[in-house]
């Protein structure tokens, strides 16, 4: 008697792009049962969130690949989990990261719950450029082969009991090579541009965009000397280490914002992008996610305060309910309501969001000159 052997079912999600097509490629070439499921987050009132297209491209994809095609729509969760999340935060003049608490609360939960409870699928795969690794019998999240594109940084909470049916099937591939398999087949978004930015805003300005949700409250743009310079609309349109949209002219290197003094709605600006005021040596964080087991403290691993930040070797200690963590070299604009990742080698080891900022070079520098430290 022979027992056939059941072939797993892997949900993809589809998203109209070419990394989402090229997974569901592969893992139908490896042998599974392929379904594409098309996301959408947000309910699109003009041309520049092309969800219509987008799932246009995914069912003409999953036509090309002869699998089944399906959607679902997060809308109303997106907006109450994540949108109203980045306004409360902007209104309080942070600087969130709506593309992690996407990934948290929408893909790998709402978005997981449906693929593995509701079709009763075995895995749920992504598109993200990171991988899955089984070290003795433990997953752990692990940075893509492909450090221009490795996006660990913004699934950081994944929790390990999630990542045991989730697959990356082009986490150890190459941007390059992800192209050059779907011209190969003649997938038709081969040469699709990647998206960009916040799906919500696309490509429209952030002033405006913002504008329509939150009031500004027109404030003054004052030097860290303490010299009127300017107005600004409202400090949540700025971020710290910006320097676009401050319209200061005058002499000298440019201008930055370097801090924002909520108690007098001012925005304290310096000049020069490498100003001491710009620079802390340290943070303080909370909301801590862990993937697998949480480290113990005192701690020293590697840091990003952002995507696109070189990681930076630090050490994390308790201090009350957060975690304090100091780098080894100072920081140039650290910004709260961010998050901070922490890594071991090429394993993203978890993170959280940024509360506070430790003393900057400036005020340090400052306090020892006038025998205040």
């Amino acid at each position: 008697m022979t027992i056939q052997k059941k072939i797993p079912t892997v949900v993809v999600g589809m998203s109209g792009g070419v990394d989402s097509s090229v997974s569901a490629l592969l893992l139908k070439e490896q042998g599974y049962n392929v379904i594409g499921l098309f996301m959408k987050n947000w309910e699109e009132t003009d041309e520049l969130c092309p969800a219509k297209q987008d799932f246009e491209d995914v069912i003409r994809v999953c036509d090309q690949l002869d699998i089944p095609c399906f959607s679902v729509d997060f809308s109303q969760e997106y907006k109450d989990e994540v949108f109203k999340n980045f306004l409360d935060e902007y209104q309080k003049g942070n600087t969130p990261n709506p593309d992690i608490l996407c990934n948290q609360k929408i893909k790998f939960h709402h978005f997981f719950n449906k693929a593995i409870y509701e079709l009763k699928a075995d895995y749920l795969a992504t598109g993200h450029y990171c991988q899955n690794l089984l070290l003795n019998d433990n997953h752990y999240l692990a940075k893509g082969k492909d450090p221009n594109k490795d996006q660990s940084y913004f699934l950081y909470t994944i929790k390990q009991d999630i990542l045991k049916k989730v697959l990356f099937p082009i986490g150890n591939i190459e941007k390059t090579k992800v192209r050059k398999i779907a011209s190969d087949h003649q997938l038709i978004t081969s040469e699709k541009k990647d998206s960009t930015g916040i799906c919500f805003i696309g490509k429209r300005a952030f002033g405006p965009f913002i504008k329509k949700y939150l009031t500004p409250k027109p404030g003054i743009i004052e030097s860290i000397e303490g010299k009127i310079l300017a107005e600004h609309e409202g400090l949540f349109l700025f971020t710290i280490g910006q320097r676009k949209g401050l319209h200061i002219g005058g002499e000298g290197q440019a201008w930055f914002v370097v801090q924002k003094d909520f108690a007098n709605n001012k925005l304290i600006v310096a000049q020069g992008e490498d100003h001491p005021a710009l620079f802390s040596q340290s943070l303080n964080c909370s909301q801590l996610s862990w993937v697998n087991e949480a480290p113990i403290l005192p701690y020293k691993c590697k840091a990003k305060i952002r995507y696109r930040h070189e990681e930076q070797n630090c050490t994390l200690i308790k201090e009350k309910d957060q975690i304090k963590v100091t780098f080894e070299e100072p920081q140039r604009a650290i910004t709260v309501g961010q998050s901070v990742v922490f890594y071991q080698d090429d394993i993203c080891l978890g993170g959280g969001i940024i509360s506070q900022v430790g003393a900057s070079l400036f005020e340090t520098s400052f306090l020892q000159t006038n025998g205040l430290d």
